[in-house]
């Protein structure tokens, strides 16, 4: 009679160890390899698993483990514009300060879901240790929500479902340059917005019209531009030929410039007819004609911020939230007070 083969016990793999330590397999890799960063309580509770599991890696996993190389990876949607480079450049920053490699995978934000997903499944192909993301609004960060089962996400726009965030306060910045023009003693401020599907821009909406709202202020329709200074420009010369408001926001320094530009083409002065706040103090902002009042954001300390919140993912270390960064107020040439009404004869 043929007897049975006996059966052979299942062999444990990483992932069997991950479950039983309550850890990601990504943390056992690294108890594995000696990562100092590792907390002791996490590395006690992995070691026990391997021993009560009896696990051993494979010697070709390890080798491959040890070869692996220091590398973040980063997703960034809509490069071409000035907020989404500046973050990706103070991040890259800050992560080459802490030791770390940047791999960086760049799409258009007109590029569709599908093709920003390829993106970043071509950078997942590098191996990266995280992920930064840096993506305009909800449609594309649900396209990458996927990430967050593989490997720790941050973003610096809370738009990627189950990933961490570290942001800048956009709200409050609309509310800053409302409230500083009716400080000027404007009773209606014009909002030039950026355009739809962009988080930023939906926030300073919510700002201005908060702030507007809450100060008894007229609130124009909002205008929608696209971010670029040419949106901006044929959006101020309709305002021109309408009869411009005494005093506008625009979401971008790109479209102030723009603004400037029609109303000067128009014959309108800034400040003395209109006022006109922008977004972002970019580089040559304090040298438009007039020099441009704007909300300056401190990128430095948003990449700085992104790279703390990844160390602390990384390590296993309970994250503490940071309040989101408020942008500053930075008052130049071109706001001013309204000009008084005619005295009527």
């Amino acid at each position: 009679m043929t007897r049975p083969s006996p059966t052979l016990a299942p062999v444990p793999n990483i992932f069997d160890v991950a479950k039983a330590a309550g850890v990601s397999h990504q943390t056992v890799s690294r108890v594995l390899n000696g990562d100092p960063t590792v907390r002791p309580a996490v590395r006690e509770r992995v070691d026990e698993a391997i021993a009560r599991l009896d696990y051993r890696p494979s010697a070709a996993a390890r080798a491959l483990a040890r070869r692996r190389t220091r590398t973040i990876g980063l997703v960034v949607v809509g490069m071409p514009y000035y907020g989404p480079a500046s973050i990706a450049n103070a991040f890259n920053a800050a992560a080459r300060a802490s030791g770390w490699d940047v791999a960086i995978a760049a799409a258009d934000d007109a590029d569709g879901d599908a093709h920003v997903r390829e993106v970043a499944e071509t950078l997942l192909a590098q191996d990266p240790r995280a992920v930064v993301v840096i993506a305009p609004g909800p449609s594309v960060g649900a396209g990458l929500a996927a990430l967050t089962s593989r490997l720790p996400v941050v973003t610096s726009v809370d738009v990627v479902p189950g990933a961490a965030a570290v942001t800048v306060d956009d709200v409050a910045g609309g509310a800053i340059a409302t409230e500083h023009l009716a400080a000027l003693g404007h009773d209606a401020v014009l909002h030039v917005a950026g355009p739809e599907g962009w988080t930023e821009a939906d926030q300073r909406i919510a700002g201005w019209r908060a702030a507007s709202e809450r100060l008894g202020l007229r609130a124009p329709e909002v205008l929608r531009g696209d971010w670029s200074s040419a949106s901006g420009y044929r959006i101020g010369r309709a305002i021109a030929a309408e009869g411009a408001p005494s005093a506008i926001f625009s979401a971008n320094d790109q479209m102030a410039l723009g603004l400037l530009a029609a109303f000067r083409d128009a014959r309108v002065r800034v400040p003395e007819d209109v006022s006109v706040v922008g977004f972002d103090d970019i580089p040559e902002a304090a040298f438009f004609p007039p020099p441009l009042t704007t909300l300056r954001q401190d990128f430095a300390a948003l990449g700085r911020g992104l790279m703390a919140r990844l160390d602390d993912l990384l390590a296993d270390r309970e994250p503490v939230d940071a309040a989101p960064l408020t942008p500053e107020l930075v008052v130049r040439a071109s706001t001013g007070a309204p000009r008084p009404a005619p005295v009527a004869h």
